[in-house]
């Protein structure tokens, strides 16, 4: 004999499945966004330090 269908139930775990699912991929992106940025901040710090500075001569 079948199982009587639990809709709700099933529906429920799908969309905890989905929620963890974008949970999981919104902390990579801020951590790219993050490693990204410390990356390029030394380059634009350094950058900044090769130029010469403005004085009146």
């Amino acid at each position: 004999m079948a199982r009587t269908p639990n809709y709700n139930f099933e529906r429920r775990e799908r969309e905890r499945m989905n929620a963890e699912k974008k949970a999981k991929r919104a902390a990579a992106k801020k951590e790219a966004r993050e490693k990204k940025a410390a990356q390029s901040e030394p380059a634009a710090q350094s950058d900044a330090q090769d130029l010469p500075s403005p004085t009146t001569e």
